[in-house]
């Protein structure tokens, strides 16, 4: 592995994770939110990463097999998608602009705890990969040292 092939993984990471918390700060921003703005309620974002490159399977038993082990390219942002698999939070309050006629009125599937466990997440990756990166660095200084 290259010394910026280090760089760029631990730069990748640290831009994924930011983008992450964005979301995550997006989903605790509209927690109350009954009405977007095409008139449904707003439903909770997630984040899916995978590793950047489009290797096949082929060439990492290839390479794993000629040197022991495989390096990777770094992590990308692969979507942002809606959380349908958990429900509105119906609550009654007949007065709400939003209440159905039933008087309920469907909050958003944002569960704060889970947000900031979230939030919490994203915050130790990035800073995993901030140690990752002054860890390559302090090895390419160490380096051109040698040379003195």
């Amino acid at each position: 592995m290259g010394l910026f092939q280090a760089f760029d993984i631990s730069a990748s990471g640290m831009t994924a994770q930011q983008f992450r918390a964005d979301i995550i700060s997006e989903n605790l921003a509209n927690l109350n939110t009954t009405r977007t703005e095409d008139g449904t309620t707003y439903r909770r974002k997630i984040v899916s990463f995978a590793e950047k490159g489009n290797d096949t399977f082929e060439r990492y038993l290839t390479e794993a097999t000629r040197r022991g082990s495989h390096v990777g390219n770094g992590v990308k942002v692969t979507g942002v998608y809606e959380d349908d698999s958990t429900d509105f939070i119906m609550e009654y309050d007949p007065s709400h602009p939003d209440a159905d006629e039933n008087g309920y009125v469907s909050y958003p599937n944002v569960n704060i705890v889970t947000e900031m466990t979230n939030l919490i997440d994203a915050n130790r990756a990035y800073e995993a990969n901030i140690t990752a990166f002054n860890a390559s660095k302090s090895m390419a200084q160490a380096g051109l040292q040698i040379g003195k």
